[in-house]
């Protein structure tokens, strides 16, 4: 298993994903967040197909951090069932993953 991850992340606005990302890389549970400002999602919600426009927060973190920002997300995030999925980073520049590494280190959590 991967100590590095790629967490994604959809909100209701890129506000609030900016909020999101400000108070997780704050408690060093994220080293860094990226926004994708404007999105268009289709899916499925109390049995009905709905559309809409999103915003999507791209993390990355480290493994063993994920069940606490899952908490912190859900304490956060406005919609009920937030989107929060984790896939492994297999591969990456060593000085870039050593500085995830060092910035969340020091998880406030």
């Amino acid at each position: 298993m991967s100590d590095y991850i790629l967490v994604f992340i959809t909100t209701a606005s890129s506000q609030e994903a900016e909020q999101l990302a400000k108070t997780l890389v704050e408690k060093r549970l994220a080293a860094c967040g990226n926004i994708v400002p404007e999105m268009r999602s289709v899916f499925w919600w109390k049995d009905t197909i709905e559309t809409g426009p999103e915003a999507l927060l791209i993390l990355k973190s480290r493994a063993e951090l994920f069940p606490t920002l899952v908490n912190v997300v859900k304490t956060h995030h406005s919609y009920e069932v937030p989107e929060i999925i984790a896939i492994p980073i297999l591969s990456g520049s060593e000085d870039y993953l050593k500085w995830i590494a060092e910035e969340t280190q020091k998880s406030q959590i």
